[in-house]
């Protein structure tokens, strides 16, 4: 069976400049804002969990979703530490692992306005065991058991008194600022000191959780079961990756359904737009599809043509929405983890993931808007169209 040329498509596109170009347009917007929201999720996902490494484990209060809602006394973390033969111990015979404070603590941002900025107290060991992922890029590190922070790279266009030279009051402590580190994932996006200048200032007497380097070949999912069950200092156990991936469930899916609860909206509108077009071309060319069937093309063939039309059309618009969405490659902004509460600063990260679904989407919206057109075109008889002419 012949189908209609291909070339007969693409004039038809040529000839209706006008209507052409608001579809693609109108598609083009929608693909824009749909892959804007699919590139922040991207973004948001990539600054968690890029860099989880399968060595570290995190452990945890039973039961805490985060290490906000975890608390580890210090007596029951030495008992973890120095009781798990799982950790990997140092050349001097020490565990590599190290009691870690968390908690978010109100801040002014530079452009106005307060958010919670994440606070984590470390201690030395947490620099040997996270290793070459955490970089001091400007000034130097803090001192174990001075009033000193190092603040995470992006925060220091974000939140006020970030620079090196500063002063930030913690609770009623001042803290100086001595450095600004680059790290892997959330961590970025904190404030880090000494755990036990941070337990004083803020009024905490407890870790918030361990973090430990495991031996080749430890099973974590063994352990885990292990230490629930304990009766001394029972915990959950999972890998840095797994838990850095959990803390992105929450916030990643408002974004995608954010995303497409605005391309639907969105698209609707340029369905309508589509279709609209659509008839209207058809309404021009009832003629040339009467002449068509006269020539022995089935109405198989007539449909195809029409959809191909529209199909092309939802696919210029998405290459323009993609192009469009471009320039915000790399883009940093902030919002904060409705699972930790506090504030995370990460970038736009327009992938190929994005960039196919938004594609694809586009593609779905032009096949939507054409296919009443062309199901009324394909059911044309001979007469009919010509009658129209």
């Amino acid at each position: 069976m012949a189908l209609v040329p291909l070339s007969y498509t693409l004039r038809s596109l040529f000839v209706r400049k006008s209507s052409t170009f608001l579809t693609v347009a109108s598609i083009g917007a929608t693909v824009a804002v749909l892959a804007g929201m699919l590139s922040l999720q991207q973004g948001f996902s990539t600054i968690f969990t890029q860099g989880g490494r399968e060595d570290l484990a995190v452990f945890l209060r039973p039961g805490a979703t985060s290490e906000g809602e975890s608390s580890f006394p210090r007596d029951r973390a030495d008992i973890v530490i120095k009781g798990t033969p799982e950790i990997l111990k140092d050349s001097s015979g020490q565990p590599l692992a190290s009691g870690e404070l968390y908690l978010a603590t109100r801040l002014f941002k530079i452009d106005g306005g307060e958010t919670n900025v994440p606070l984590r107290g470390v201690q030395p060991a947490s620099f040997s065991i996270q290793g070459d992922d955490i970089e001091i890029v400007e000034g130097e590190n803090f001192t174990p058991g001075a009033d000193e922070v190092i603040v995470g790279e992006p925060l220091v266009e974000r939140i006020r008194n970030c620079r090196v030279g500063d002063v930030l009051t913690l609770n009623t402590t001042p803290f100086r600022v001595v450095g600004i580190f680059a790290g892997k994932g959330g961590y970025a996006s904190e404030i880090w000191g000494d755990t036990d200048r941070m337990m004083e200032a803020l009024e905490r007497r407890s870790f918030s959780r361990i973090l430990a380097k495991l031996k080749p070949g430890a099973d974590v999912d063994a352990l885990s079961a292990k230490l629930e069950d304990d009766k001394r200092v029972p915990a959950q156990v999972m890998t840095e990756r797994q838990y850095l991936e959990d803390q992105t469930t929450l916030l990643t899916g408002t974004f995608i359904v954010l995303g497409v609860a605005l391309g639907v909206i969105m698209g609707l509108g340029a369905v309508f737009t589509g279709t609209n077009a659509m008839f209207s071309a058809l309404a021009a060319r009832t003629h040339e599809v009467g002449i068509l069937v006269s020539l022995g093309f089935r109405p198989f063939a007539i449909l195809i043509a029409f959809l191909l039309e529209s199909v092309l059309l939802g696919l210029v618009g998405g290459l323009l929405g993609c192009l469009l969405v471009l320039p915000w490659q790399g883009a940093r902004t902030g919002t904060t983890n409705m699972q930790t509460f506090s504030e995370v600063a990460f970038a736009f990260q327009i992938t190929p993931t994005v960039l196919v679904a938004a594609v694809g989407f586009s593609i779905l919206l032009g096949l939507f808007g054409g296919l009443l057109p062309a199901i009324r075109a394909a059911r044309m008889s001979p007469t009919q169209a010509l009658r129209r002419a």
